[in-house]
């Protein structure tokens, strides 16, 4: 069978066969893609891979060399990722071009956040043979972007915003424009893959007709070795994957961590992913966010300046690193479908401290694997922290339950042959 992947950012196997920078983003699909090209062959999957790109790679149907003996066929798209709000119609006839010359018997769109979901299923027209996995819902994220910011702030403007057109409520109503487009491309196929409660009630709330396929995803290869070790962290960290908007809830951590200092000083939080704090020079100064500014406040109001570090984009390896030396994992935030940091974390076995929000709590079994809390609630927050840190005992339970949960889930056979399946049963 011919499959047709349709991606939101070039995979860095691609990319480093053509000499540029790629995103460590979604992760989970190199190791997707790292297990279908080891079975290229036996299930007879003949693979096309289409993916946003600049003009440093403006390719159409270069066959690649990805792995030993393993090849596909790929093909890029312009978009632009810095406006996915705006839909653009002229990426339906870049479709149509790479629909013909492939010639797919499945179309697997991975995601719906860019407009580039609804060209490809509008351009294909085969609802029957398209298959769009869930991975966030923008509709979802539109509703709930706020996150319980302080109604001043919401209102807030920085010079940066202006310029960028890019204020707290314009980027909410960015998404709700973008969850619009998502809506339209899922009335337009006949397949839906997802693995939580949250995804399966949403899609079937915009197309009850379409078929839900339970697909777990697949991590990093690099997550599956070596395990978190309570004598081997530093003592009281606190480690978060991202916070650089409000449904992070990287807002939340900060209210709630002067409880937490009562009882442990030396608590520390580091902080992963885009610096919006900075402000070492004037230009820093003159971009900073109103998040940014808020979260900036948050931490002088609270005297929390020495316990806050924020790490910048780090790479799987320096991931790995920082969640293997960190004392306890927190997923702070207002709305999340399966977060693969939560993955990642629970596949090294580092313990978690997660909201229950969206789909979580079918990865995180609360009491079982590590703690769930109430989203939004700092008090409840700051009490599973302080839990964690005083518990030896339940530390060690919830990282062996955690590696159990997560090899499950994020088994690499399972998952793979799981997708075969739902491809034959597409077919048939």
């Amino acid at each position: 069978m011919k499959v047709l992947w349709v991606c939101n950012i070039m995979l860095p196997a691609i990319a480093r066969q053509l000499g540029v920078s790629y995103s460590n983003r979604e992760g989970w699909l190199s190791g997707l893609l790292d297990r279908t090209l080891q079975e290229q062959g036996h299930n007879r999957i003949e693979l096309g891979i289409a993916f946003p790109a600049g003009a440093d790679a403006d390719i159409f149907h270069r066959t690649m060399q990805l792995g030993e003996n393993a090849s596909c066929r790929c093909y890029s798209f312009p978009e632009n990722i810095d406006a996915p709000e705006i839909y653009d119609e002229g990426l339906e006839n870049r479709f149509h071009e790479i629909l013909t010359d492939f010639e797919p018997d499945i179309v697997h769109v991975f995601g719906t956040e860019y407009p580039h979901a609804l060209a490809c299923v509008r351009a294909y027209g085969r609802p029957e043979r398209t298959l769009i996995g869930i991975q966030g819902l923008c509709s979802v994220i539109g509703e709930k972007y706020m996150a319980d910011l302080p109604p001043k702030v919401q209102k807030q403007a920085t010079l940066r915003d202006r310029i960028r057109e890019d204020s707290i409520r314009q980027q909410q109503k960015k998404f709700i424009k973008r969850g619009e487009n998502e809506k339209a491309a899922l009335l337009l196929t006949g397949h839906v893959a997802g693995r939580t409660d949250f995804d399966r009630e949403q899609t079937a709330k915009i197309n009850p007709s379409a078929k839900y396929h339970f697909l777990n995803e697949t991590l990093r290869g690099i997550f599956y070795h070596d395990r978190w070790k309570r004598t081997a962290c530093e003592p009281y960290s606190i480690f978060v994957s991202q916070g650089d908007y409000p449904i992070k809830g990287f807002h939340y951590l900060l209210q709630a961590l002067p409880k937490v200092l009562e009882r442990f000083p030396d608590v520390h939080v580091y902080v992963a992913g885009s610096n919006i704090i900075q402000d070492d020079t004037l230009k820093d100064r003159l971009k900073l966010s109103a998040y940014g500014k808020y979260i900036r406040k948050l931490i002088r109001d609270k005297r929390l300046g020495e316990h806050v570090t924020m790490l910048g984009r780090l790479t799987a390896e320096e991931m790995k690193e920082q969640y293997l030396n960190s004392h306890l994992y927190v997923l702070p935030s207002a709305i999340e479908n399966s977060p693969n940091s939560l993955g990642e974390a629970m596949m090294l076995g580092v313990p978690c401290v997660a909201a229950d929000v969206g789909g979580v709590h079918n990865m995180l079994t609360d009491g079982g694997d590590g703690m769930l809390y109430p989203a939004g609630d700092t008090e409840a927050l700051a009490d599973r922290i302080i839990e964690i840190f005083t518990k030896e005992a339940i530390v060690e339970r919830f990282s062996d339950n955690a590696r159990k949960h997560a090899r499950i889930n994020h088994d690499a056979d399972q998952n793979y042959y799981r997708l075969v399946h739902i491809y034959r049963e597409m077919l048939s």
